[in-house]
């Protein structure tokens, strides 16, 4: 009780002192004010704390306590300097956050890019992670490159044509891609990309200042035609693709295509970043092999993300080239952020060689083809013109057509204030979009949930 009258004495008597001084005036020291109210040094701190909260007084360390100028006064920091010294903004950014940003409460969640929780092998990664946390080695210096293990694995997942000396550990797919542009590629040079494409791979292309070449995709990927003539008319040597369930328009290249676009790269004397982030989410029968798996001749990189078919804190990734690509991107990892944590890679590599690895792939495909079937079922029964067609066997969106003239970014802002969030398609488009078009995602959201978010959708259609 002692110590809180003696509090309530030094908080008053430094308000009657500040309320007769004017603002930036010194107040008496700590020590001063202990020997006056017979406090302790510790009681006379905690009421200086309440009133610096308050915004009555500044405690500036060193040099003493101060009357605070009234908030109308005091002077607001003066930031318009940097917009010179920056100059201008990087294209992309907003795309970027937006897509990654989490729904708010209440809203059915048709975009992102990661699985549902439910979806996720939270207990199998937190248990492998344990396991690898428990084990000194795992604390230390690795190579720089990657644990050989880790990358021997995603070297056998890549087929024959790469080997564990060939890859490098990665923190996430998206960290690859870029080191891979600004190894591979030098500002100015054109960077040919399918169209639409991943909007993660436009912005960093444009921030290391590539040129973004779109060639046409349809149902069957990448148009190999449009491929060849863009190299012949650019000049490019690096090819930006997904051959697999590409993101976000779903299509896979077909199997007569993968020849003709192999022929392309060669005789162009290029190289094809096969950015194979859906390896791990085909749905309907089995996926066909890695463009990397028939490449003698080296002109294809390969990149592997566990994050998307696991969970967005598995931020695992490789990139692999053979020759002298191979080690500019090793250089470019090194530079960028020395290597991945041990513990991290130990638990991945713990978690692919379970019998845990084969279960969720397993489960995972179940959960996704019920997702899918409940968004598909849903748009047919409230939206049946805007069902796509073919429907994807494999990743985890729907590229969705609407109607000609639709703005697309004011329907999804539309769509956002009726509860549901979609994605506009124009963002994934290096140009001018063919068509107007919205990427939905049937892996955020539970199956009992996708007819009341198209529900939402067609009233903001409407």
């Amino acid at each position: 009780m002692e110590e809180g009258n003696a509090a309530h004495r030094v908080i008053q008597d430094l308000r009657g002192l500040a309320a007769a001084a004017g603002p930036g005036a010194r107040l008496p020291s700590v020590r001063e004010l202990t020997a006056r109210h017979q406090a302790s040094p510790v009681t006379v701190a905690e009421a200086i704390r309440r009133l610096v909260a308050e915004g009555l007084i500044d405690a500036r360390p060193g040099r003493g306590t101060f009357v605070a100028a009234p908030p109308d006064e005091r002077r607001v920091p003066d930031l318009s300097w940097q917009t010179v010294a920056l100059g201008p903004r990087p294209s992309g950014e907003d795309e970027m956050q937006a897509l990654l940003v989490l729904p708010r409460a209440g809203a059915i969640p048709l975009s992102g890019g990661y699985l549902d929780p439910e979806l996720q092998p939270a207990a199998a990664l937190g248990a492998a992670l344990t396991r690898a946390a428990r084990q000194p080695a795992t604390w230390q210096r690795g190579p720089v490159e990657g644990r050989e293990d880790l990358r021997a694995w995603f070297a056998r997942e890549a087929g024959s044509g790469l080997r564990a000396e060939d890859m490098v550990i990665c923190p996430g797919g998206q960290a690859a891609l870029s080191s891979a542009l600004r190894a591979l590629a030098a500002p100015g040079d054109a960077l040919l990309v399918e169209s639409p494409t991943y909007l993660g791979a436009l912005a960093v292309a444009r921030a290391a200042g590539l040129r973004v070449v779109p060639v046409p995709a349809d149902a069957d990927g990448v148009r190999p035609d449009h491929l060849a003539a863009a190299f012949a008319r650019t000049g490019a040597r690096l090819f930006y693709c997904q051959p697999l369930h590409a993101n976000p328009h779903g299509a896979t290249l077909a199997g007569h295509r993968r020849p003709q676009v192999a022929d392309a790269v060669r005789d162009a004397g290029a190289f094809l970043i096969e950015d194979d982030y859906a390896r791990d989410l085909t749905i309907d029968g089995p996926a066909q092999p890695p463009l990397a798996a028939d490449d003698p001749d080296g002109h294809v990189i390969y990149l592997r993300s566990l994050t998307k078919s696991t969970a967005p804190g598995l931020r695992v990734a490789a990139i692999g080239a053979r020759g002298p690509a191979g080690a500019r991107l090793r250089a470019a990892r090194l530079l960028d952020d020395f290597y991945v944590a041990g513990p991290l890679q130990q638990a991945a590599l713990e978690f692919l060689t379970s019998p845990a690895w084969p279960r969720h792939r397993r489960a995972l495909a179940t959960a996704l083809r019920t997702r899918r079937a409940a968004l598909v079922a849903a748009l047919r029964r409230h939206l049946p013109d805007l069902c796509p067609q073919p429907i994807p066997r494999g990743g985890l969106h729907l590229w969705v057509r609407l109607p000609g003239g639709t703005d697309d970014v004011a329907l999804a802002a539309a769509a956002a204030a009726e509860g549901v969030i979609v994605f506009p398609g124009r963002p994934w488009y290096a140009a001018e979009p063919s068509a107007p078009h919205l990427r939905l995602t049937y892996a955020a959201a539970a199956p009992e949930l996708m007819d009341e978010a198209v529900r939402r959708l067609a009233r903001a259609l409407r």
